[in-house]
């Protein structure tokens, strides 16, 4: 029996909230939502006495999974590790297909954010870019070719 019925979102954890909501904008994503949390509910789920957290929801275009972006008042975010590579332990990547892969990572670097290597064909189907975001967050970006 399977206990999932659908992928909902992915949460990412900023430190600047404005900033990561306004590159996933940009990459064509929509703001579904703002607000804060805080209270017993994120307390217990989270596990932090007195969190509170505030959060922006963002929607694809095409209404799949959404991104849940938040950044905690309280307690004080605990900083990551912004240069990880792909083979760091834990969240590797955060994937989004796009029409044009050149016209995404040059859009992304006219706001300063570069690749993490390059662009890369597989079996001349797809080719990928990853993208180091804002906070070191890694976006895989994919073109499907052929």
């Amino acid at each position: 029996m399977s206990h999932v019925q659908r992928f909902d979102h992915i949460g990412i954890t900023v430190g600047d909230l404005d900033s990561a909501t306004a590159f996933f904008v940009g990459l064509g994503l929509e703001v579904e939502g703002t607000g804060y949390v805080e209270g017993e509910f994120v307390e217990t789920v989270c596990g932090l006495p007195g969190a509170r957290c505030e959060i922006a929801m963002l929607r694809p275009p095409d209404g799949g999974a959404r991104l849940e972006l938040a950044s905690f008042v309280t307690p004080d975010h605990v900083p990551g590790s912004p240069g990880a590579m792909a083979n760091e332990l834990g969240l590797r990547n955060v994937s989004f297909e796009v029409a044009d892969l050149e016209a995404a990572v040059d859009a992304v670097a006219a706001d300063g954010y570069g690749l993490v290597g390059g662009i890369g064909e597989y079996e001349n189907s797809v080719r990928m870019a990853y993208v180091r975001g804002p906070e070191g967050i890694i976006v895989s970006l994919f073109e499907r070719v052929g």
